[in-house]
């Protein structure tokens, strides 16, 4: 009795593999990827919301109040955000906004996500696209009325 086996396929895994692979990595890096920016924008908000509720200790009759009250803000943003490598090149000068208007103090902060591409190349993909695709900033704000 002869036992017919299939022919041997060369190369086959081969290819399999790279056209499986590419999708498998596709997804892996998106997940790797986003993460990052997932994780600053959390901290932004944390940090935020943290900020305005510092600032409600401080006692409105002080002298040099909103002077003092950016003071209280800026100190407890550092604290909340001192994680961040110096790679990522967060500003707190410039990607910080504080205003308190007409009893509203609201903190602001705008993070350009070009700064990520030193600490994550932006690739892209073959049928999946730019990986990660992020918007041209993060953007997160917290506020509280007096």
């Amino acid at each position: 009795m002869k036992i017919n086996l299939p022919r041997k396929q060369k190369g086959a895994a081969a290819i399999e593999f790279a056209l499986v692979f590419v999708v498998f990595f596709g997804v892996f890096y998106g997940i790797v990827s986003y993460s990052l920016p997932l994780l600053l924008m959390q901290s932004f908000n944390q940090s935020t919301a943290e900020a305005v509720r510092r600032s409600v200790a401080l006692d409105p009759s002080t002298p040099g109040y909103e002077a003092a009250l950016k003071t209280v803000v800026k100190d407890e943003l550092k604290r909340q955000l001192t994680w961040i490598p110096d790679g990522f090149k967060f500003d707190f000068d410039s990607d910080v906004t504080t205003t308190l208007a007409s009893g509203v103090l609201k903190v602001e902060i705008h993070y350009p996500t070009n700064k990520l591409n030193a600490v994550i190349p932006f690739l892209s993909l073959p049928v999946i696209g730019k990986v990660p695709n992020l918007p041209d900033t993060l953007v997160t704000s917290s506020s509280l009325q007096f």
